[in-house]
């Protein structure tokens, strides 16, 4: 089985692939949306980001490197905040049963989840083995900080394979550029 991404929104947890499609999923063309639309409001379009305590420094840069590639596509504007607490975005690694209802299953399955606007969690699966770059046997940083970041973002799952959104990744695998798919589906949910 293929690792994938886990996706909370602010109704419930659900994990979503695309074998089973919930109905809490509007799809438009290949991307998709939480089903109610949910995005940031349009008066919010800087959005901080922060850094649990004991987040391996060597994650902070990729992730970094990923905001950047959606600020790009954008009309946000992503900058880090010293302080965690405050941060619109708060990205941790988190074992097992970490309080949000969505426990990660060890190594393999999730990797990773994020919630839609503009709850801000971001948590990575810590008992996965993570690396900078394409390792094989290890899961890339900033490729899975870009697919959570979309759902961060308002995006749910895309049935593209090159699109970021997509939700399986393979181990020594990176993809570091929005897909168009990924483009025209962040576009189509904040033109309206």
């Amino acid at each position: 089985m293929t690792p994938r991404c886990g996706v909370a929104d602010h109704i419930g947890v659900h994990k979503i692939d695309n074998s089973n499609k919930k109905d809490n999923i509007h799809g438009v063309s290949h991307y998709s949306f939480f089903g109610s639309k949910q995005k940031w409001p349009r008066s919010k379009y800087h959005l901080t980001y922060g850094f649990a305590p004991g987040t391996p420094s060597e994650a902070m840069t990729p992730v970094a490197r990923a905001f950047q590639t959606w600020a790009a596509s954008t009309h946000f504007k992503f900058s880090r905040h010293r302080d965690y607490k405050k941060a619109d975005i708060k990205i941790s690694f988190e074992y097992g049963d970490h309080g949000d209802g969505s426990s990660f299953d060890g190594p393999g399955g999730i990797l990773a989840h994020a919630y839609s606007p503009t709850h801000g969690n971001f948590h990575y699966d810590a008992d996965e083995p993570w690396s900078v770059g394409a390792l094989e046997g290890y899961y890339d940083l900033e490729t899975v900080a870009l697919h959570e970041i979309g759902h961060l973002l308002g995006l749910a799952h895309s049935s593209v394979e090159g699109a970021i959104m997509y939700p399986y990744i393979s181990s020594g695998v990176t993809k570091l550029d929005l897909h168009h798919d990924d483009i025209h589906g962040i576009r189509a949910l904040y033109k309206s």
